[in-house]
């Protein structure tokens, strides 16, 4: 089965819909509530799923707004429309699946039945071994500054469909609404929506690759709960 058919199926789709629903979380520029969700897509399902396996789907702009950071600045996220953060959740779970069989055993970050309590047993057993120097590595600002042909680039080495990698493009390509106004985003990952944690993990798994190589001690993972990236390697 191509990818985007698997994307397409009741199951997956109606997996991600609930994921969304559990979720709940704001609406996007479109207004429409998760709790208005399920009736819009039951009135246009096949609408949607036509004009995704059509590529004439085309994603809105997020919806940009401000959290408080503990260090008094603020951290910008992208709220997508329901609907479209249901599709991007429908797009994550298999690609979810691919990369899960890739990605490197010391990265803790946003994956499945994995934590930060984990990467801190696996930090213990570092020193535990005897490794004393930790460097410890903030990647500041890196939802902003992903190079999109790039994240393309890698994606395609496991994701063999140019359909799915078309969609993909169209979101970060989606731009971000504020204050009535739509920028284009020609850099960078949505940070707010279900697909920035995967495309994140999918860039990122290159310098776990890399650390690997080296022979380096380290473990990576989001702290705090935000969508940040800090390495620590011993």
């Amino acid at each position: 089965m191509e990818l985007m058919e698997e994307i397409l199926t009741r199951e997956n789709l109606n997996q991600a819909y609930k994921k969304v629903v559990a979720n709940k979380g704001a609406s996007g520029v479109d207004g429409v509530t998760v709790e208005e969700l399920g009736r819009y897509i039951k009135e246009n399902k096949e609408t949607i799923i036509n004009s995704l396996r059509n590529k004439t789907y085309f994603p809105e702009p997020v919806r940009r707004v401000y959290i408080p950071k503990a260090n008094g600045k603020q951290r910008a996220l992208g709220i997508p429309t329901a609907l479209d953060r249901t599709i991007q959740q429908a797009v994550a779970q298999p690609i979810s699946n691919i990369y899960e069989k890739v990605f490197s055993e010391y990265s803790y970050g946003f994956r499945p039945n994995r934590s930060c309590h984990d990467a801190i047993r696996q930090a213990l057993k570092y020193l535990n071994n005897g490794y004393e120097w930790v460097i410890d590595i903030d990647i500041e600002q890196f939802f902003d500054k992903v190079n999109h042909d790039k994240l393309i680039q890698i994606l395609r080495e496991q994701v063999n469909d140019k359909d799915v990698l078309n969609l993909i493009r169209k979101y970060l390509r989606a731009g971000v609404m504020e204050k009535g106004v739509i920028k284009a985003t020609k850099t960078g990952v949505p940070q707010g929506g279900p697909i920035s944690v995967i495309l994140s993990n999918v860039y990122l798994d290159k310098l776990d690759k890399e650390l690997e190589v080296r022979g380096l001690r380290f473990v990576r993972y989001a702290d705090d709960g935000a969508p940040r990236r800090r390495v620590q390697v011993a």
